[in-house]
């Protein structure tokens, strides 16, 4: 609940009648102020700073980097103009609720399914310990593919 309110209130300031560079000192100093609030919760014993179980010092320091890295889009983008640096997250929120379902359909199988083709040796490529970045890395760019198909042929799933 926290984390969405958050969100609501981030919302209201992009929304909001302050100018451009209002908003994102706004969102810089407010994403700060979270960071450091979660940071000291768990640094002084109060409330741990956990995600798993999501703690309200977890809630601030989080919703502290989002705030953070949202002004800092919000410049480069909207201000800034720079559209292109960010057409690769543009394809996958074009179509989020897609990706978050292949999130849950595709890892179960498409692992299996290289092995078997490609070999074991596939996600090995850089040694042993990079595996799991090699897989990370190429199933990110599988859901990307299939992700932008979509874009381009203008199919958005939406509830």
């Amino acid at each position: 609940m926290g984390t969405m309110i958050l969100g609501m209130l981030a919302s209201d300031v992009l929304r909001g009648l302050r100018p451009p560079w209002g908003k994102v000192r706004w969102l810089v100093l407010t994403g700060a102020a979270m960071l450091g609030g979660g940071w000291m919760l768990g640094a002084a014993g109060i409330c741990p700073v956990v995600k798993s179980i999501w703690t309200p010092s977890w809630v601030l320091f989080s919703g502290g980097w989002c705030y953070l890295f949202l002004a800092a889009f919000y410049a480069l983008v909207d201000i800034g103009g720079h559209h292109r640096i960010v057409y690769p997250l543009i394809v996958i929120g074009a179509n989020s609720i897609f990706a978050y379902c292949l999130a849950h359909v595709i890892p179960h199988y498409a692992f299996n399914c290289l092995r078997r083709i490609f070999g074991s040796a596939i996600f090995r490529v850089f040694g042993d310990a990079y595996e799991p970045a090699v897989y990370g890395a190429g199933l990110l760019l599988v859901y990307w593919l299939l992700l932008f198909i979509l874009y381009r042929r203008k199919i958005f799933v939406r509830i």
